[in-house]
């Protein structure tokens, strides 16, 4: 979008301030990613649910980091204007920290993103401060963490009861205090989401985290209903739906290509002249020409 000011963690920090929401979209490739930004889209999440949403996985933890470099230099060539977010998928940075930063250097270099998120809490706190000192903003994650889906159970609501909750405030302050520069709240509760919200001077990005977070973020596929067969989420809101769309206008293409319709008079190109014509002739030759000679 010719002229737009891309957003940063310093305007991030204000627009909690003043209580301007903040709107990101989870995108995977550069024509989603254009259309994003011409929307006028805050942020950009390149998220390893191009998994399940892209590459047909059941899960996120298929996932490599060549694909998430791959997906997320696609959305950075449509979105030059947009402040991009790139997932580290699972298991690549729980270990040493020099390859943590590898990946976080291929993300920054080699995909074009601006920041990277992390899933987790206390436990990866100290990773999230080294790579903040390195000089990368960190965008936390925490509630319903897809990368640890198998250890907690599936994809369960996070801050039912109390402890839960303390819980989630607890990690949400480790990160804060580790340097993230907001923190996404996936699937807690809006009562555990709006204690943290207030909690911290970060902002909190929410999805299925209620009315009074700092912001929400959504997938692109599921708000315009872009997949099949689409299953229906309590914490989305569908604006379009292009599934429907995209099936019909597929389903007639076929119909006229078998009834012969397709192509039409206005599809096609003609010479010049017709038959018999120097061009025609040029092409194929003439018809009286003789290709080759029996015995």
């Amino acid at each position: 979008m010719a002229g737009k000011q891309p957003l940063n963690i310093v305007k991030m920090k204000n627009m909690k301030k003043k209580g301007v929401p903040i709107t990101m979209l989870t995108a995977y490739d550069y024509p989603s990613a254009k259309l994003a930004e011409e929307a006028d889209i805050d942020m950009i999440l390149v998220g390893d649910s191009l998994g399940n949403v892209v590459l047909g996985y059941n899960s996120t933890i298929p996932v490599t980091l060549d694909d998430m470099v791959y997906h997320t230099r696609a959305v950075a060539r449509g979105a030059e204007e947009t402040f991009i977010v790139a997932d580290m998928p699972f298991m690549t940075y729980h270990g040493d920290i020099d390859e943590s930063l590898r990946g976080v250097r291929r993300l920054m270099q080699e995909g074009h993103a601006h920041a990277v998120k992390m899933e987790g809490g206390e436990e990866i706190a100290g990773t999230v401060k080294r790579i903040v000192q390195s000089g990368v903003p960190v965008l936390g994650h925490i509630g319903l963490t897809p990368q640890s889906v198998n250890q907690i159970g599936g994809y369960r609501i996070q801050g039912k009861d109390a402890q839960d909750a303390q819980r989630l405030m607890n990690d949400a302050k480790a990160l804060e205090a580790a340097g993230a520069f907001a923190i996404v709240l996936e699937l807690v509760t809006e009562e555990a989401a709006a204690e943290i919200s207030k909690a911290l001077s970060i902002p909190t990005i929410g999805i299925g985290a209620g009315r009074y977070c700092d912001g929400q973020v959504l997938v692109f596929h599921d708000i315009l209903k872009y997949a099949s067969p689409y299953r229906d989420k309590r914490f989305v809101k569908v604006y379009a739906d292009v599934g429907s769309i995209i099936r019909e206008g597929i389903t007639q293409y076929v119909k006229e290509v078998k009834d012969r319709s397709f192509p039409a008079e206005e599809h096609v190109f003609k010479a010049e002249n017709h038959a018999g014509s120097e061009t025609t002739t040029t092409l194929y030759g003439s018809q009286k020409e003789k290709v080759g000679t029996t015995s």
